[in-house]
């Protein structure tokens, strides 16, 4: 593995273990050029994703960039990091037991916000914000108007 502050090729791991409830594992890595410390994460990858774009374009499946826009939606909420890293995985598992290699982006947001609102709806809001384009805040009013279970109008 290289440094990724030197970039030495020739890695020591100092420290194996479990991680994310044994679906990957955590590597504490020394570089004996620099001194650097790092860790990394091993995963099992059942197969090579490709997401097409709302425009067409391909691109393979980018798990940081899920992660990425995840943590974004859940900034400054009470959520612990274990949490987001088990959603994120089992978001990931999903999507790569739908027996598919090529995935649409709107499949990905849709299972991404179906994630978020079980766990933060906040952090749904936030997602959905960007996912959906919303453009002002009358699109915002509406799109929570739509959360709101109904009320019956009061009595008299």
């Amino acid at each position: 593995m290289r440094c990724p502050f030197c970039g030495h090729i020739d890695t020591q791991v100092k420290d194996s273990r479990p991680a994310e409830e044994h679906v990957s594992i955590r590597r504490r890595r020394f570089c004996p050029a620099c001194g650097g410390r790092f860790t990394t994460y091993e995963r099992v990858q059942l197969r090579d994703l490709v997401v097409i774009k709302s425009n067409g374009r391909r691109e393979d499946f980018d798990r940081d960039k899920l992660e990425r826009s995840i943590r974004i939606a859940l900034q400054k909420r009470p959520i612990e990091p274990e949490r987001i890293d088990q959603m994120i995985s089992g978001i990931v598992r999903r999507l790569e037991s739908l027996g598919e290699t090529d995935i649409s982006s709107k499949q990905i947001g849709e299972i991404v916000m179906e994630t978020l609102a079980r766990i933060d709806t906040v952090a749904y809001v936030r997602f959905a914000s960007v996912y959906k384009n919303f453009q002002a805040a009358d699109d915002f009013d509406k799109f929570v108007s739509e959360l709101r279970p109904e009320t019956a109008p009061a009595e008299k």
